[in-house]
């Protein structure tokens, strides 16, 4: 990600041999290019040790982006994703219990690719919170890799594991697995710590 992409305005794609790029007029906003992920996730948690995890969502009390597609608490049932990520302390990971539905799904049933890599986005970023007060973080590259199938009403879990940090660069992993422990998707994120005042508005919720 190069720049906040901007909402409800015509973005331009353009192909190359070496990835592919999105950008508005002169500014690039996002590139693209294949990439090898070696990546192994720890031990998913159970589904309902998932349910539990996310009662401790942070989103449901203060949140800067309250309808985000992937985490936003006002997004309701069919629009959006609804995965809330609530820490497990012992284990050092956020998880959430994801029910993909059925607007998500092509005309097999299974969960398109885009959605499965919007799943994989915010549950890496809540691995690496808490940030100073007076900073945030923005997503800043998410390699990722699909190695199965998710079908509209299946019980996944989704959750994400902090990875380090390399200055401003708070680094975390990101996967979606099946309630039988089958993995779906797996990330790498590369989250960076900017001045909140840059990028939010700090709005807050009721609980």
């Amino acid at each position: 990600m190069k720049s906040p992409p901007p909402l409800e305005v015509d973005l331009r794609v353009e192909e190359s041999e070496g990835g592919i790029r999105l950008a508005q007029g002169t500014t690039v906003i996002a590139e693209g290019r294949m990439a090898a992920l070696d990546l192994k996730p720890p031990g998913p948690p159970s589904f309902w040790e998932a349910e539990d995890a996310a009662r401790s969502y942070v989103g449901f009390t203060r949140h800067p982006f309250p309808r985000c597609f992937a985490c936003g608490p006002q997004r309701t049932v069919g629009d959006g994703l609804r995965i809330f990520p609530g820490l497990i302390e012992s284990r050092s990971i956020v998880a959430a219990p994801w029910l993909p539905d059925a607007s998500l799904a092509g005309d097999s049933g299974e969960v398109l690719a885009e959605f499965l890599w919007a799943a994989l986005d915010c549950p890496s970023g809540l691995a690496v919170l808490p940030v100073p007060e007076g900073r945030a973080i923005v997503l800043g590259e998410l390699c990722a890799r699909i190695d199965g199938k998710a079908v509209a009403g299946d019980r996944c879990v989704a959750i994400g594991w902090p990875l380090g940090v390399d200055g401003r660069k708070r680094l975390a992993g990101s996967a979606i697995i099946t309630e039988s422990g089958l993995l779906v998707a797996i990330a790498r994120a590369v989250w960076i710590e900017v001045a909140e005042r840059a990028f939010l508005s700090g709005s807050t919720l009721s609980p």
